[in-house]
């Protein structure tokens, strides 16, 4: 009898352990902190200058210096990476504006907690006599439709006195295809982002012109709302690997330049002609940005929602990084 009865003592003093360790990480996500636990940040990148400083701070051991977990997931085009926001499988992912106007539309709960710093251009076809962004008014350019590539066209001609009603917009969704079409001369311009952008230059193609110059930051990096209220503290260490990184990419770039390629999966034609980009400190885009990507929409007519830029942005991880 007396067995029995410490046998049960015991037994409930193991559920009450059990009970008391389960219940932890629920009260550590409840108040935004993280735990020990093995589950990973998953966050969507693509083989782009926007994503180099993720896998720099994955692959140089920042994440894990900063005790996160975090899984790198990659996507070769835009279409997949959306898709798979939708279904849930990621927490985060590199987008842009656009994307993020159509998913808080949408009813998906993702917001913009930062800019990225990619690079948008337009190569002319040196075979067809392009030189510059005035030779394109009525002329072609490849793009993928309807999303931040064709906004980038838009305002780059716009900045040559081009409206969007003066050029033929051609859709080439797949971007390598666009990169063919100017080397054989099958189209008067293309549009690319880098590292596809110098890969287009360095085999003959004509730079017309480049988001560095009108000023667009429409580049950014969502993260599920639902992530940012549980696991906030894992937000703030995957966002300080990141700061890290780009800081050692801005301090050394040429010691990147093999990494480019055997790493980031950059074309060879880019090892040294890639212009490497500037990487910035983690903000929000300025309001104005975004009222513009909005409007182009709105204009474009691919919008019905009104939405307004603080619909779009979560500004927890951007008041954090000013004092880094």
């Amino acid at each position: 009898m007396k067995n029995a009865k410490k046998a049960i003592a015991l037994f409930c003093c193991l559920a009450a352990i059990a009970v008391s360790l389960s219940a932890r990480p629920q009260q550590d996500a409840a108040a935004g902190g993280s735990t020990a636990s093995a589950e990973p940040l998953r966050v969507g990148i693509m083989p782009d200058a926007d994503s180099l400083p993720f896998m720099v701070a994955r692959d140089e051991g920042f994440f894990t210096a900063e005790g996160v977990n975090v899984e790198l997931i990659n996507f070769q085009n835009p279409q997949e990476r959306d898709a798979a926001i939708q279904a849930g499988r990621l927490d985060a992912s590199i987008s842009d504006l656009l994307a993020a106007a159509f998913l808080t539309a949408g009813g998906f709960d993702m917001k913009v907690t930062s800019l990225t710093d990619g690079r948008y251009g337009i190569v002319g076809s040196a075979k067809l006599n392009v030189k510059t962004l005035a030779d394109l008014r009525g002329k072609r350019v490849g793009l993928s439709t309807n999303t931040i590539i064709q906004y980038t066209v838009d305002a780059q001609l716009a900045s040559a006195g081009i409206s969007m009603s003066e050029y033929e917009p051609v859709s080439v969704p797949r971007m390598p295809l666009r990169l063919e079409m100017i080397q054989n001369g099958q189209i008067e311009a293309v549009s690319l982002p880098e590292p596809l952008l110098t890969a287009a230059v360095a085999q003959g193609g004509a730079l017309l012109s480049t988001t560095d110059a009108t000023g667009i930051d429409a580049g950014i990096l969502l993260f599920s709302k639902k992530i940012l209220d549980s696991r906030l503290n894992d937000v703030t260490k995957f966002y300080r690997a990141y700061y890290r990184a780009a800081q050692k990419i801005n301090a050394g770039p040429d010691a990147y330049r093999d990494y480019l390629v055997e790493k980031a999966a950059f074309p060879a034609a880019v090892r040294d002609a890639y212009r490497f980009v500037t990487y910035r400190k983690p903000s929000l885009p300025d309001k104005a940005q975004i009222d513009q990507a909005l409007a182009w929409l709105k204009t474009r007519n691919l919008l019905e929602a009104d939405l307004k830029a603080e619909d779009l942005t979560d500004g927890r991880i951007a008041a954090a990084a000013a004092a880094w």
